[in-house]
Formats: structure tokens, C-alpha cells, sequence
């Protein structure tokens, strides 16, 4: 197994990790890359630890901006894509109470991934990760954003050039953004919310789950208040913040 044949079966399937995988097992033939893409390989020094323990970690990512951001403590922050402004206005409270210290990890969806990013960038710095290709801006209106974190952080995607943004892929990128964090924080999930795939894949990892309380009758935050019941840490004050 070298760099170029994973970049390559990589670039065929596009980031299909299976089809990589199948490729690999039969040694299919490739064509040697005259030019490789901006990527990091499960074969390469500077790939993140984290990642490595993953049960099925990316083969390739391709990325945009500072792959330094990689070397440095990162603190991961997910939720709905349909925030309700208690949730908008926790995350603000908490991305800048941490951004200074830890770079803010999501996945540059709607609603709060793209609220943890931007607040991020007012502090310090930050990392998105797609669940799409690389070159491919979804959802259309983070255009700024995404151009934003390729000068300021760092965007990363095991999916080439404008491989699209299909459902499958999302869990796929879920588990990269838990990997990546130290702490995984829960901002809003009702009870079959996608959020749920990334604390599923933080607590595989080992890592600890930080949450806010909702009340009984929010259906916006039963995710949240289940986490709680089951174990989570709750977040109530600044210093349950900074204890982090």
C-alpha cells in the first residue's frame, strides 16, 4: 500500500472508504498520479492519532487552509441544524469562552456547526469538516464561511473535488468530527437527531461528552437531556466550561 494507490483508488471511488477498501484487497492496477491532490494519508506521519483509532478511519482526507491546525488541542461542537436561540445563544457563551484555547471543530452544516465556526473565527481559529467533496460548498448558503476557513483554519473531507453530499456520507464525517476533538459538546439534539451518531463515535473513542439541560417540555433538547440521564457532563455555569 503507498500514498499515490490510496489517493488514486481514491480519487476513482470518490472517497467511497469501502470501495478503497475492496480496491486495496484485490491490488487493483492504478494509474500513477502525476500531480497528487492537497491531502493526508492514513500513510503519513503528520495523519492524527485520533483518527487512527477510529474502527474505520478515513484512508484519504483532502483539506484546505492550515494542516497544522491538526497538531493542536481541538474541542468538538455539534447540534441541530435548526437551532432555537437558547441553543444560538450557548454557543456563542461557550465557543468564546474555549476558542482561545482549543481550535473549534464541525461540520459546517446549518444552524449551529455554522454558528461554532463563525464565532470561532472572531476568537481565534478553526476546523470544518464536510461531508461532501472537498471543492463542494454545502449547503450553498456557507459560501463565505467555507472561504473564511480555507484563509483562517483548516476544512478537511475524505470525499474529491465536488463529490456530492449524499446522506450516507454524513455519519461517515460525524465520526471524523468526534475523533477530532478532545471533548465532544452537545448544543441541541432531539432523540433521532443525527448529533447522536457523532456522541455515539465520541464515547467509542473513550472521550468525554459535555451537554446543556433543557426543559422538560422542549422536544428541541430531549437529545440533550437524555445524554444527561445517561451520564453526560452538564454544563450550567462559565466554570463547567473552562473545566474543560
Amino acid at each position: 500500500m503507498t500514498k499515490d494507490q490510496l489517493v488514486a483508488y481514491s480519487l476513482k471511488y470518490d472517497g467511497e472508504s469501502y470501495e478503497i477498501e475492496k480496491a486495496l484487497a484485490r491490488q487493483e492496477p492504478y494509474e500513477q498520479l502525476l500531480d497528487l491532490p492537497k491531502v493526508i494519508c492514513i500513510l503519513d506521519e503528520a495523519y492524527p492519532e485520533s483518527l487512527r483509532k477510529l474502527s474505520k478511519p478515513p484512508y484519504v482526507l483532502y483539506y484546505k487552509g492550515d494542516l497544522n491546525l491538526l497538531k493542536r488541542d481541538a474541542v468538538s461542537i455539534v447540534g441541530s441544524r435548526k437551532p432555537i436561540v437558547y441553543a444560538i445563544n450557548q454557543t456563542q457563551r461557550i465557543v468564546n469562552l474555549l476558542a482561545n484555547e482549543y481550535v473549534i471543530v464541525s461540520g459546517l452544516a446549518k444552524g449551529i456547526d455554522a454558528l461554532a465556526h463563525s464565532e470561532a473565527l472572531k476568537v481565534n481559529t478553526t476546523i470544518a469538516v464536510l461531508g461532501c467533496g472537498i471543492d463542494y460548498v454545502y449547503p450553498s448558503e456557507n459560501q463565505a464561511l467555507y472561504r473564511s476557513i480555507e484563509e483562517n483554519g483548516l476544512i478537511l473531507s475524505e470525499y474529491p473535488n465536488l463529490s456530492l453530499p449524499l446522506k450516507h456520507h454524513f455519519p461517515h464525517r460525524n465520526r471524523i468530527v468526534a475523533a477530532l476533538g478532545k471533548t465532544v459538546i452537545v448544543i441541541q439534539a432531539d432523540l433521532k437527531s443525527g448529533t447522536m451518531i457523532t456522541v455515539n463515535e465520541a464515547l467509542n473513542l473513550g472521550k468525554e461528552v459535555y451537554t446543556i439541560p433543557y426543559e422538560l417540555s422542549s422536544i428541541e433538547g430531549q437529545g440533550c437531556n437524555l445524554l444527561i440521564q445517561q451520564g453526560a457532563n452538564m454544563i450550567l455555569e462559565d466554570d463547567d466550561i473552562l473545566s474543560i
